[in-house]
């Protein structure tokens, strides 16, 4: 069973995608992402991999014609550093499948979302995912293969001990 946990910006779910790879007893293989800050200020987002390797996802430096906000999103970079581990992943092994997140940055990525598709097709994964979103992203909750799961202040304390039940 896929596990897809959605909910307000700063919520604390790239935290949560941090514990759960530290406490899983299974291992884990994927992508998180972490805010860049200068003078106190967020510049924009690196991506770091499980495996150890890390890129700028997108910065305020960054010069794109793919913008969130007022960042531009290293795409080149993201498909280099981002997909592999996934598409590793769901080629073979007993790996959980971390992608924190899919969001409007990577989903400027088609070769992102056909990884996507396939790292769900092993029932492994374990994701963040924006609230809202486009046809890609609602046909992702929806499938049947998804828990769908909402952190919320209420329950973000709790929810750690929730997802590492659901994955046994």
């Amino acid at each position: 069973m896929n596990v897809l946990i959605t909910g307000r910006p700063g919520i604390g779910k790239t935290t949560l995608i941090k514990k759960l790879i530290e406490r899983s007893s299974v291992p884990c293989r994927g992508f998180y992402t972490e805010e860049m800050r200068e003078g106190g200020h967020r510049t924009g987002f690196l991506l770091r991999t499980l495996g150890g390797a890390e890129t700028v996802l997108a910065s305020v430096f960054v010069k794109s014609s793919r913008k969130v906000g007022k960042y531009g999103v290293d795409l080149e970079a993201f498909e280099r550093v981002g997909l592999p581990p996934l598409k590793e992943a769901a080629s073979g092994g007993k790996e959980l499948i971390i992608v924190d997140e899919i969001g409007k940055m990577e989903l400027f990525s088609a070769a992102f979302r056909e990884a996507v598709g396939q790292a769900m097709d092993t029932g492994r994964v374990v994701a963040t995912i924006r609230s809202g979103g486009d046809d890609f992203v609602g046909r992702i909750k929806q499938r049947k293969d998804v828990r769908l799961v909402t952190m919320t202040l209420q329950n973000r304390d709790d929810l750690l001990e929730d997802v590492l039940e659901m994955i046994g």
